[in-house]
């Protein structure tokens, strides 16, 4: 590889003034050729040869070692075609040793193999790493080797940008700034567009990244428009959960240790300053570095102009990037021509980037010739601009100026993007050619990156100033991204990723469309485009932003009785029911609209919406509308709108405990919404699937699918649904023992709700059940307090039933008693009203084991029907808990084999299934004994009931679930109606009626009406 090979070194220690002599000294004596550069202390060696380098490297260390004392060297070396370039890498390099370490680049390995193969087999390679010149990560080689790792970029989180050009000059500025940033939490660069300030902010940043252990997270606010988005913005950036508003994301940054660099603050400065001023306030350990054309005016604020580049830096520059372009011979008229041009741009890095840019075709005198022909024209009267923007705007003229007509068409129209184009895009909104946003590429006035465009802001502007009346970008933007929505609107039946994939990278975009189309006189293409991104607004919690549009466009027609009108109600209803399902009932409006229209895959879609405002007080309700949308879906086909009412009737049949009919649901259900990417409910059937599967049994299977339900849930970034998610894993994490990962699981939301006042699903009846096995009673009451008490807003749904036993449970375990009575008898009536047989018999069993003591017969009457629940409708997991409390019941009676059998049997199966043992549980009597089975120790159960229990045979040994079988029999209903009544399986209806016969000495339903009861 040709160029020249830089060598730097220093010394790992403080600077000093004798340590930069003592190296310089030594570098002096070393042979070959060589330049030691002494302005700046450490040297500085220049080499025409890579090898003829590394052998001087090696001789510099040997010297240095001789030193008395001495300290040890770190040493870097650099091959590049040029010489200032090549020794700024080789000092970020040297930036990344450690002590006796020495570094080389790609380059320099790659010469040295050409040159001499004998240092190949000594050198190290240590990966691929980034360097804080912001450049991209690259391959870094050892010649010595330590066991410290390299002090790269990559040691502290951060999203910082990659810069694909040299950071030229700014040592000043950048050491400045480095003393600023010591004492003040608040620094913001100010000065017109083009000074500079992003690549100073960008750059300081990555060279004292060290400071914020907890990261350097870098936030451009250029699209950003409303305020309320730079919460969210941030939020994003940094890899948080994103809610409204900014007190979630204020709780995730307390007491974290970090810089957060607010990039282009200018557009929005009203918001950004309120935005850093809560920071400020609720984030003692943040730092904000930021740019913007004006300060903040923030108390604090230290306020800290970028200067122009001075005149050695922006000839440096300009030649660097004019190079880039043509590499051109050196002249005389040229140089004067390059100082020149410096000078009249005043040291603006923008201007001369532009400027620069024309190297390809003119030479520096015709550059300059052009910088005279427009220098002082003006883009437009900005209150405030300083003479720099003047000079600037001026470049931006001169070389809008310099395009062809085509080009300039094309530049003009560019401007009506947000948050960066694609090539299709262009093309359609602007009539670009790729050819023609090519070179426009190559003139700096578009950036490309990942395969998308972007003008920069200042540039945007400033072609927005140029736009005509002609050009009517507004509307044809509107058509295109209207024509991309609705094109990409059958996704979102099939492949919902694929369908994020393609419109969330312009989201910006669709935000700008929106507006113009909602604004318009006629709002019909606006209208469609709200309906076509409906499910944008799940994504990010921007749901409240998504309902405002959905509202916009429904209002903006409110008599409108069409198609549309029903499509905008259906995407509104979805993106409420997380974020405001009671505001506005667009579920019923809708379900009357769609059945007007006479559309059934509407109707079915609408029905299970409708159905989830029944869920909580009436689940018969619920169900019946869930099933007619079945019905109605499966009539035209349609597995999207199945799945949506399949999904609440999942839910409904494991509240039932009926999870023989549930299974088959279960399956066809996940793998659909999987398969469509339809992550929000296959999260919540996940879940469901979760917790039936623990209940009969499969607590292990469980765990697995409720990490399979959070990693649905995780890409969506919806706090709601991720909630659910981690509570659901939590909780499975308790009952197989592992309550120390539960709680390291829950506790990014326990902090988010209390710093930030996060509202998180189901969260105080994990940390309750977590409080609970972890012994601690009186904070388990505490957690459930609100929502378990009579006066609570959900008093009159089903949920405190769900939360009463662990209530229950804790005040049990604290000696309250009477309390424990009282809540469990709440549980009963609620458990019944709503038919959960697990709940009910969950209280039936505590409530048995308060018995046990004084009124054992109706202990062993409560236990026993808390079995016989927990066995007929398969909560083989709680039927264990069952065994615990019989055996209980069996030790207080002074039968100790029967209690031996039971606590060995319970025990054996716990440790069978991998579930803990709870922490109210008293000492147990077991044998060596082989343990009975699961099956075989319930039969022994009531095999020994005893006199106290229930006879074999006769009407006194019916169970209360065989009690109504019996008497809805003799009603004359038949085995399916009796099972829709009660909420089970056909053949668990069959099953009971089986049991009554033999206990009754009947064979058939004639029989069985014919007796009568004593």
């Amino acid at each position: 590889m040709g160029g020249v090979t830089v060598l730097i070194a220093s010394y790992a220690g403080a600077a000093s003034a004798p340590a930069y002599a003592r190296l310089a000294g030594l570098a002096a004596e070393l042979p070959g050729e060589r330049l030691v550069r002494r302005d700046a202390g450490w040297p500085v060696l220049l080499y025409d040869d890579a090898a003829d380098a590394i052998a001087a490297a090696g001789a510099l260390r040997d010297a240095a070692s001789r030193v008395p004392a001495g300290e040890l060297l770190r040493i870097a070396l650099h091959t590049a075609p040029t010489t200032a370039p090549a020794v700024r890498h080789a000092e970020h390099l040297l930036a990344l040793a450690n002590p006796g370490q020495t570094l080389l680049t790609t380059t320099t390995t790659a010469a040295l193999q050409s040159a001499a193969d004998t240092w190949v087999g000594q050198l190290r390679d240590l990966g691929v790493h980034r360097l804080r010149d912001l450049g991209s990560p690259e391959r870094i080689f050892e010649l010595t080797s330590t066991t410290e790792p390299l002090r790269s970029l990559d040691l502290v989180p951060n999203n910082l940008p990659v810069m694909f050009t040299s950071f030229v000059g700014r040592e000043t500025q950048v050491a400045a700034l480095r003393t600023q940033l010591s004492g003040s939490r608040l620094v913001t660069l100010t000065g017109p567009g083009g000074s500079g300030k992003t690549r100073l902010a960008a750059q300081t940043a990555a060279e004292l990244a060290e400071r914020w252990p907890d990261g350097v997270w870098w936030v451009d606010l250029s699209a950003v428009t409303d305020s309320a988005q730079i919460p969210e913005t941030v939020a994003v950036e940094i890899g948080l959960l994103v809610e409204p508003g900014d007190r979630l994301l204020i709780g995730q940054l307390r007491g974290k240790r970090a810089l957060i660099c607010l990039d282009n603050c200018e557009q929005i400065i009203e918001g950004a300053a309120e935005f850093v001023g809560v920071l400020q306030t609720g984030c003692p350990e943040i730092t904000v570095l930021a740019t913007s054309r004006e300060p903040l005016a923030l108390p604090g604020e230290a306020i800290w102009p970028v200067p122009p580049l001075s005149p050695s830096e922006a000839e440096t520059l300009f030649r660097e990037r004019a190079t880039t372009n043509a590499p051109a011979p050196a002249s005389a008229a040229g140089d004067r021509a390059v100082r020149a041009i410096c000078a009249r741009l005043d040291g603006i890095p923008l201007a001369l980037e532009l400027a620069a840019a024309w190297a390809r075709t003119l030479t520096p005198e015709q550059i300059e010739a052009g910088l005279s022909d427009r220098f002082g024209l003006l883009t437009k009267n900005v209150r405030g601009v300083a003479a720099r923007q003047r000079t600037l705007a001026a470049s931006i003229d001169w070389s809008y100026d310099l395009l062809d007509d085509t080009e300039r068409q094309v530049f003009r129209r560019l401007s009506v993007f947000a948050g960066g184009f694609t090539l299709d895009a262009a093309s359609a909104v602007c009539e670009a050619e790729l050819d023609t946003l090519a070179r426009l590429v190559d003139k700096s006035l578009v950036i490309a990156e990942d395969g998308r465009y972007r003008l920069l802001e200042t540039i945007r502007e400033y072609a927005g100033t140029r736009v005509t009346a002609d050009d009517d970008v507004r509307d044809r933007h509107l058509d295109h991204y209207l024509q991309v929505a609705e094109a990409a609107e059958p996704l979102l039946d099939k492949d919902r990723d694929a369908w994020r994939a393609l419109v969330e990278p312009d989201r910006e975009n669709y935000r700008a469309a929106l507006e113009t189309g909602l604004s318009a006189a006629d709002p019909e293409r606006g209208r469609r485009l709200a309906a076509a991104l409906r499910w944008l607004w799940n994504l990010q919690a921007t749901g409240n932003e998504g309902i405002g549009y959905l509202r916009r466009a429904i209002d903006r027609a409110p008599d409108d009785r069409t198609l549309l009108q029903a499509r905008l109600l259906y995407g509104y209803a979805t993106v409420a029911d997380t974020v405001d399902p009671f505001g506005y009932d667009a579920a019923g409006r809708g379900l009357e609209l769609a059945t007007e229209l006479d559309d059934d895959r509407l109707r079915s879609l609408f029905l299970a919406l409708v159905a989830v405002g029944e869920f909580f007080t009436d689940f018969q309700t619920a169900w019946d509308l869930t099933a007619e949308g079945v019905r109605l879906a499966d009539g035209i086909g349609d597995e999207a709108a199945r799945n949506a009412n399949v999904a609440l009737q999942c839910v409904l049949l494991s509240l039932w405990d009926r999870h023989e009919d549930l299974r088959p649901l279960l399956d066809r259900a996940a793998d659909g919404l999987i398969s469509s990417g339809e992550r929000g409910i296959a999260s919540t059937v996940l879940t469901v699937w979760s917790e039936s599967l623990l209940s009969t049994g499969e607590p292990l299977k469980a765990v697995e699918l409720a990490e399979r339900a959070l990693a649905a849930a995780e890409p969506l970034a919806d706090f709601h649904r991720v909630g659910t998610a981690r509570g659901q894993l939590a909780t499975l994490l308790v009952r197989t023992g592992r309550l120390d990962e539960a709680r390291e699981l829950m506790r990014p939301l326990l902090d988010l709700a209390e710093s930030a006042g996060a509202v998180v699903p189901n969260l105080g009846q994990v940390m309750a059940l977590i409080s609970f096995w972890s012994g601690e009673y009186d904070a388990t009451v505490d957690w459930l307090a609100r929502e378990t008490a009579p006066d609570s807003p959900l008093a009159n749904t089903f949920v405190p039933a769900m939360l009463l036993p662990t209530v229950a449970a804790a005040e049990r375990a604290r000696g309250r008693h009477a309390e424990a009575t009282a809540l469990l008898e709440r549980t009963v009536d609620l458990a019944r009203r709503y038919n959960l047989p697990r709940i009910l018999a969950d209280a039936l069993d505590q409530l048995g084991r308060l018995a046990i003591t004084e009124h054992p017969d109706k202990a062993a009457d409560l236990l026993h029907q808390a079995l016989t629940i927990r066995v007929d409708h398969g909560l083989r997991t709680y039927v264990i808990d069952s065994l615990e409390s019989l055996a209980l019941l069996a030790t207080h009676t002074n039968r100790t084999p029967d209690a031996t059998r039971l606590s060995t049997a319970a025990i054996a199966a716990r440790a069978d299934l991998g579930l803990a043992t709870p922490p109210d549980l008293p000492p147990l009597t077991t044998s060596n004994d082989p343990p009975l089975g699961l099956d075989e120790a319930v039969a022994y159960a009531r095999r020994t009931r005893g006199a106290r229990g229930r006879p074999s045979s006769g009407w006194a040994s019916l169970t209360p679930t065989e009690e109504q079988v019996v008497a809805l029999a003799v009603a004359g209903l038949s085995n399916p109606e009796i099972a829709e009544r009660l909420f089970m399986s056909r053949g668990t209806v069959k099953t009971h009626l089986a049991h009554v016969y033999a206990k009754l000495n009947v064979s058939n339903r004639t029989e069985l009406a014919s007796l009568k009861r004593p």
